[in-house]
């Protein structure tokens, strides 16, 4: 099969929405190397990342070679290049579908991921919040099937797109593969907690924060928090001098694949209460890595976490820490929790399974 993919982010993005591009491509291609993979982007930056991808078996890489460029290619180019080159699904990986593939002969899917700018409508502009309805909505009533990233995804693109559940699946998010091989060994570092995402008011780093200022003072270990930000953060780094809390924070740069492993592996405990997520891949790669989770009891981190995460109310810094206390002081549930976290995020993600749901969608579409 030819299969043709939106890859503008895969080569151009170094965060969610590229990552999750990555590893679509790398467990289809491990698992059904057999297909043709074609990589359709407006441009290409290469650096560590994505070099891989560059001559990978199966994989052909396709620019715009004429006078349309960028965002207008990717938009209205792209359906002319893909009947040249024979392409018989196309997968739009990020939100979005070309104009003009309805009626054009190739089946298509679109993968939405989440629809925070109707959820959390304060974090964005409002232009921007027009244009993403308008593209979501364009996708989701031209493309021939949906694939949502969590049922919390699900649920929203049904209430808000108003589109049939048959034509709705959901395939959980891969991960990246480093995570599903054997745990590291723990390193003798001296204890510390992890936050790991963007810092923005839709995570909710202040509750942790918050939670923190609660914690019994020998419980109360540093918070090494990575993840990049803005206004939000500033406002978090304020309320922590104001409450004459520094020397309980860390904040290291940007860390590749191996070394975040090593952090979940050697922390004592995950915390992730965000109020909204389109899957929460992070308590996903924490628990592949045998860490204790606390994350929320709302929206799709249910389902990334699974029954032996520690859920709490977002909006209940006192829950968050009550949930944080009880991993770090029961040791029996401590135990379990990491052993158990683990197993469920290894048979709930399967990469191998996640390969097989995707190409069902595929191969459903094509006939």
């Amino acid at each position: 099969m030819k299969i043709g993919f939106d890859a503008k982010r895969l080569f151009n993005n170094f965060t969610g929405l590229g990552n999750h591009s990555r590893t679509t491509i790398d467990i289809l291609t491990a698992e059904f190397p057999e297909n043709e993979y074609w990589l359709y982007t407006p441009k290409v930056r290469l650096n560590g990342v994505t070099l891989p991808y560059v001559g990978k078996k199966g994989c052909h890489i396709v620019t715009p070679k004429g006078m349309m460029r960028g965002g207008a290619w990717r938009t209205y180019g792209l359906v002319n290049e893909m009947k040249k080159d024979g392409i018989e699904v196309f997968h739009g990986l990020s939100n979005e579908m070309p104009v003009g593939l309805f009626h054009s002969g190739i089946a298509s899917v679109v993968t939405i991921h989440d629809v925070a700018f109707k959820t959390f409508p304060d974090m964005y502009h409002w232009h921007d919040r027009k244009i993403y309805d308008m593209k979501w909505q364009y996708a989701c009533n031209h493309a021939d099937r949906i694939i949502c990233i969590s049922e919390c995804t699900k649920r929203d693109v049904l209430e808000f797109y108003n589109v049939p559940e048959r034509k709705v699946k959901v395939v959980y998010q891969p991960v990246n593969p480093i995570y599903y091989q054997e745990p590291m060994e723990r390193d003798n570092l001296p204890p510390y907690m992890l936050y790991v995402g963007s810092i923005n008011s839709r995570k909710n780093l202040l509750g942790v924060v918050k939670a923190m200022e609660l914690m019994p003072k020998d419980l109360q270990l540093p918070l090494v928090v990575v993840g990049g930000g803005g206004s939000y953060k500033r406002q978090v780094k304020q309320y922590i001098a104001e409450k004459g809390m520094e020397s309980r924070f860390v904040w290291p740069e940007m860390i590749d694949p191996e070394g975040m492993k090593r952090l979940y592996t050697n922390a004592e405990l995950f915390v992730y209460p965000s109020f909204y997520e389109g899957f929460g891949l992070p308590v996903v790669e924490a628990q592949l890595c045998g860490c204790p989770v606390v994350t929320s009891n709302v929206s799709s981190l249910p389902e990334a976490g699974g029954p032996w995460a520690q859920k709490a109310d977002p909006n209940s810094p006192e829950d968050i820490c009550d949930k944080m206390v009880k991993l770090l002081t029961d040791t029996e549930l401590r135990k379990k929790t990491m052993e158990g976290g683990r197993e469920y995020a290894m048979q709930t993600f399967d990469p191998k399974r996640l390969a097989r749901q995707v190409m069902d969608v595929y191969e459903k579409v094509k006939h």
